[in-house]
Formats: C-alpha cells, sequence, structure tokens
C-alpha cells in the first residue's frame, strides 16, 4: 500500500532532519521525505497539518504478560496498547511462565505476535535455565529462534562464576547480556532506604544494592569485554559508575524508567499500592541525577517499563502488592513532558525513545539494525504521527492495556498519538 503522509513536521533524530515535510511510504518502506517522486499515487492520505511525524517508538522493556500472566495482560491487548502510543518496537523480558529458556516458546512467541500485525516483538532469551542463576541457556539456538539478546529480568545470578561464565560464553558469539544491576540480599525491600522508609516501617533497598551489582558487573565486563546493557538504573550512585564505564571504554549502555524519571518515593503518599514498581523510587537528588544523565547521554534509552498488573494483585497492602504499572502508552508523553520541564529540545528528547535504543540494539538486529529508529530513504516505515499540543488525562478508560494501574493517574500530560504505522501498514488511527 502507497500512503502519503502530508504536511507535518517531520523530524528525524538519527539525521537531524526536522522540517516541515511530506514522507511517502511505498512497499513497507520510506520511499522518499520532502520532494516525492512523480509517478507516486498514495492509496491513503494521512494529514498529519499541526502533528509531529517521527520515527516509531522503540520501547526496551515491555512484558507482554503471554504466556503465563493471560490474566494480567495478553498480547492482542498489549500490542494494541503500544501502537496506541506510537511504539512500533519493543523488547520483552524472558520471566513469562514458563521462562524464554527454549527455542519453541520463542518461535511460538514471534509466531503469535506476527499474526497480529502491531507492533514489531523482539524477545530476550533467559540466560540461566528458569532464571536461577546456575545453568546457561542454550544461547546459539535462542538466537536463531530470535532472540536478540539474554537476561535474567528482575532476578539478580547470585552465584558470580555462573554470570562469569555467562558472560564469557555470550561474548564468544558476540551476544549482547541484559542485566538489572541489584544484589539480590539488599535488594529484597520494597521502597528505597531512607526517612521515608523508616517512617512508614517498609523494608529499604540501599543504593548500595545497585553498586555493588555494578561493581560486579563493571569488573567482569574488564575479563570478557562482553557487551552488556544495564537496566533501569535508579540511583545517582549509579550514573556515576555508569559514567565512569564508558569513559574507560566499557562496552556497556544503560536505560532508565519513566517511573524513575518522574517519580521519588515520596509520591508514595499514604501506602500507595500504584508506586510499588521495580527498581523501587528513590530520592529527589537521584531523580534529578538520572533526568541530567538521560540528557547528557550517559544514559542512553528511556524504556516504559510496562509491566502490567491486575486489581487483585494491586489490592494488597503495600508490601504484599505486585510490583509493576503499566506504561507502553504514556512512553511519549512522560518524554515530552520530561523535555519541556527540562528545556531539552524535542529531537533530542525523541532521540531516547527512537535513535538510541534501536542503537542499544544495535547488531543483535541484524539486517533491521539500518532500518529500525529513523525516517532514512528505504528504512521501514515504522512511524509515528502525534499531536504534541493535544492534552490527555491519564484514566482506566483511556488505556487500552489490561493493566489499568498507573502512578501516572489522573495526570495531564502532552502528546496525542493520531497514527502508527507499521512496515508500511496502518496499525493505528485515532
Amino acid at each position: 500500500m502507497n500512503i502519503l503522509i502530508q504536511g507535518g513536521r517531520v523530524i528525524d533524530p538519527a539525521s537531524g532532519y526536522d522540517a516541515t515535510a511530506d514522507v511517502a511510504v511505498a512497499d513497507g518502506k520510506i520511499l522518499a521525505t520532502g520532494a516525492i517522486p512523480q509517478g507516486f499515487v498514495a492509496d491513503t492520505v494521512i494529514d498529519a497539518s499541526g502533528c509531529v511525524v517521527a520515527p516509531g517508538l522503540v520501547d526496551l522493556s515491555m512484558r507482554l504478560r503471554e504466556p503465563g500472566h493471560e490474566h494480567e495482560g495478553m498480547l492482542v491487548s498489549e500490542l494494541a496498547a503500544a501502537v496506541a502510543g506510537g511504539v512500533t518496537s519493543v523488547v520483552c523480558p524472558p520471566d513469562t511462565e514458563p521462562v524464554l529458556d527454549v527455542p519453541g516458546l520463542v518461535e511460538m512467541l514471534r509466531y503469535r505476535s506476527e499474526r497480529l500485525h502491531q507492533s514489531r516483538v523482539f524477545p530476550l532469551g533467559a540466560l540461566t535455565r528458569k532464571l536461577e542463576g546456575e545453568v546457561l541457556t542454550e544461547m546459539v539456538e535462542l538466537t536463531e529462534a530470535g532472540c536478540v539478546g539474554f537476561s535474567q529480568a528482575d532476578v539478580p545470578v547470585a552465584n558470580t562464576q555462573a554470570l562469569q561464565r555467562a558472560l564469557q560464553y555470550a561474548g564468544t558469539f558476540g551476544y549482547a547480556v541484559w542485566l538489572r544491576p541489584q544484589e539480590l540480599y539488599l535488594g529484597k525491600g520494597v521502597v528505597a532506604s531512607g526517612p521515608l522508609a523508616t517512617r512508614m516501617g517498609l523494608s529499604g533497598v540501599p543504593v548500595a544494592a545497585e553498586t555493588i551489582a555494578l561493581h560486579t558487573i563493571f569488573e567482569l565486563v574488564r575479563a570478557t569485554r562482553t557487551r552488556v546493557h544495564l537496566c533501569r538504573i535508579s540511583s545517582a550512585a549509579g550514573v556515576e559508575l555508569v559514567r565512569q564505564a564508558k569513559a574507560e571504554g566499557l562496552p556497556v549502555t544503560c536505560d532508565v524508567s519513566i517511573n524513575s524519571l518522574h517519580l521519588t518515593d515520596v509520591d508514595i503518599g499514604y501506602f500507595d499500592s500504584r508506586m510499588r514498581v521495580t527498581p523501587v523510587l528513590r530520592q529527589q537528588p537521584d531523580r534529578d541525577a538520572l533526568r541530567a544523565a538521560l540528557a547528557d547521554g550517559t544514559i542512553d534509552a528511556l524504556v516504559s517499563d510496562h509491566t502490567p498488573v491486575d486489581e487483585d494483585n494491586k489490592a494488597l497492602p503495600f508490601a504484599e502488592s505486585e510490583p509493576g504499572a503499566t506504561g507502553v502508552e504514556l512512553l511519549l508523553s512522560l518524554t515530552l513532558k520530561w523535555a519541556q520541564e527540562s528545556g531539552i529540545g524535542l529531537s533530542a528528547a525523541l532521540a531516547t525513545i527512537t535513535r538510541r535504543p534501536a542503537s542499544v540494539m544495535g547488531t543483535s538486529l541484524g539486517a533491521l539494525s539500518h532500518v529500525l529508529g529513523t525516517l532514512a530513504s528505504g528504512a521501514a516505515a515504522d512511524i509515528c504521527v502525534f499531536d504534541p499540543q493535544t492534552h490527555w488525562t491519564v484514566t482506566a478508560d483511556a488505556l487500552r492495556s489490561q493493566g489499568k494501574h498507573t502512578p501516572f493517574g489522573g495526570y495531564e500530560l502532552p502528546g496525542r498519538v493520531r497514527a502508527t504505522l507499521v512496515d508500511g501498514r496502518i496499525a493505528y488511527r485515532a
């Protein structure tokens, strides 16, 4: 199908292009931007006047909840939520039930998601069998089945020797390992350590839980030179260690969640279980450091950390409730909110959810590595058209995700998606 997106402000952070122009799409690819070739006839025209035309968003952390947690989310509901939020590519962690540790499960997930013709799904394979941190998975077979990297999700590896062997093996084949830095025993609390945790009588997670894990990971990276992506950095001290590691030349990247970028432990209020997320919300100096690090590139990408949770598991005392929040439909709007509050230009802000996360995936994408997160001619026609001036209120009815719990309920946010194209098809249109 030939599609013409007409009269929008086209912003491509990958190339620096920023101008009012038309975009022509043909055969699932970007045909041209600006000067449309003579003879091009559009089957569908999208009027983008007053809107921004950007590359489709790339979310590096989105739980689809299938298989095993269908009561909290299903592929059809969560991928519909993704395209409604302008997200065209998602990376899903391996902590499903059963765990994504055998090729058949990965192939089934990819097959079912592809049949829905919505966002592209890139699974992470389990680093160790059943995420138990002891026996390595068959990484070669999982890669052939479609995994773009290997992860423990939120399960720390207590056995440092097993983690070393995993990095050695992954490095041999050039695979990336995705790790959330948290020491197993220090990380068992439910809120950030500090005055608020003490007043509320809740078990705390000290910053040392993150920094100890980071020191361990960096030592192993120095020894193995394996590429590691650090998932959801949460503290100022963690940011500084990442900055030092990058300055040293270690092959590491990292991301931060929308929750940590906007919220602090004070937002927990009176035991509000919607604020029970992983990693825990820390203090304002941590949030300020995260914002600055995302702006200066120390943190590579912003992620939704979409983890839908059902009503029964949230309607419990704070410490007993299930951590997680719906976020994929908020990723664009919360990026715009951060940009407005921090004085970040629109192109630079969009880079944190388009070009930069696509670069993190890098060679893991194979042939796709050069065509996602950009509007360059010949790139995949994954496009988000949104109105930056329209505001909307976050309510359960406004969310397409099966999970309705979010720390941002009741917020009025900027930016509304008008259309989402995936591989040249209109996957969503308001």
